[in-house]
């Protein structure tokens, strides 16, 4: 009779334990781990400049990071989440300011770019100050005219917010939250951003074909603009003088900020091309409103100094005909597919 009851209550207990392992299961209490992602490696794209070794590319580890993007306590006064300055719709730049607005009633200092692609960038910001983006993201959080706030502020407020704390787990195996942590997750969310298809990636799939407007724009870029803006990047990611004028209130005298080489007097980041004609306004100050303006500029008004692009001593002419051509070339380039995924809108 002593050994039924025994033989009952194991069997019970065993049952039990089922039980519980399979609610843990449930529930993801199964220490399973993040899921991994794999970055798209979009056709004729090098490799990617960012190493994910240290810092692998999840599920998890995205949704928090896209979390922490659009939260706006990451700044001082809860008013400017890294997305105030970098919107979906206008392919993550700030649509239609030169520049964008900060921490009491402040400006930026340049025009905000867009933001994709970014894991195959070396450098950031207009003068490449920043060469690791995981630590790109303490510049306009710690800036007083940006997002104002200091790192051990913002994790104070995460630590008291319980949804974090599951995502921090889930993401990275516990609930610590520190800077380590939070920076990685901005640049897994960050790094996640590619826009790759847009009618010319179409075109060059075999998936689409350019109308006569814009196949005669292609051959113009082709011919004209395609020493700094390449295929299929639309950048050399090069810093270049392309003979803008000093602005008289910014002064911002570009690469020379970083180097202290006056050789780098003026010259900027140059920008990618893709989802142009959503980017505006354009150059790194945001001074001019349009493309056309920027084309009218390239084709007349570049100014000459001793650090100007050799390749622009002799401007680009350009007749009214052949912008026209350009500008439709250039609208091919939005990636309405990007600009509408749902993967990095507003959690």
């Amino acid at each position: 009779m002593v050994v039924r009851w025994t033989i009952r209550v194991c069997l019970l207990l065993f049952l039990g334990c089922l039980l519980v392992n399979a609610c843990n299961k449930k529930s993801g209490g199964d220490n399973s781990g993040p899921h991994p992602l794999t970055l798209p490696q979009p056709a004729g794209f090098p490799a990617p400049q960012y190493s994910f070794t240290g810092n692998p590319l999840t599920q998890e580890g995205v949704e928090l990071g896209r979390k922490l993007f659009y939260d706006g306590r990451l700044s001082k006064d809860g008013n400017f989440p890294c997305a105030s300055c970098h919107q979906q719709f206008a392919a993550f730049a700030t649509y239609d300011h030169p520049l964008s607005h900060g921490f009491d009633n402040q400006f930026t200092f340049r025009n905000a770019p867009g933001l994709f692609n970014m894991a195959w960038n070396k450098e950031m910001h207009w003068d490449g100050g920043i060469t690791n983006i995981e630590v790109q993201p303490l510049a306009p959080l710690t800036a007083p005219n940006e997002m104002a706030e200091s790192i051990s502020n913002v994790i104070s407020k995460l630590q008291q917010d319980d949804t974090y704390k599951k995502m921090f787990t889930a993401a990275f195996g516990s609930d610590t939250i520190n800077s380590q942590r939070l920076l990685f997750a901005i640049t897994q969310f960050v790094t996640s951003l590619v826009s790759a298809n847009s009618k010319y990636d179409k075109v060059k799939q075999g998936l689409a074909s350019f109308s006569l407007t814009e196949q005669n724009g292609y051959t113009l870029f082709q011919a004209k603009c395609t020493s700094c803006h390449p295929e299929p990047l639309f950048t050399d990611h090069s810093f270049r003088n392309v003979g803008l004028p000093l602005d008289p209130f910014i002064k911002d005298v570009g690469r020379m900020r970083i180097t202290n080489n006056r050789t780098d007097s003026l010259k900027f980041k140059v920008p990618s091309l893709r989802n142009v004609a959503l980017t505006f306004p354009y150059e790194h100050d945001g001074r001019f409103a349009s493309i056309t303006s920027v084309l009218d500029f390239y084709s007349s008004d570049v100014q000459t100094g001793p650090t100007l692009d050799p390749l622009l001593k002799n401007k680009i002419p350009l007749t009214n005909a052949e912008k026209f051509y350009l500008l439709e070339f250039l609208k091919t380039l939005t990636d309405s597919t990007f600009l509408n995924d749902a993967r990095f809108a507003q959690p």
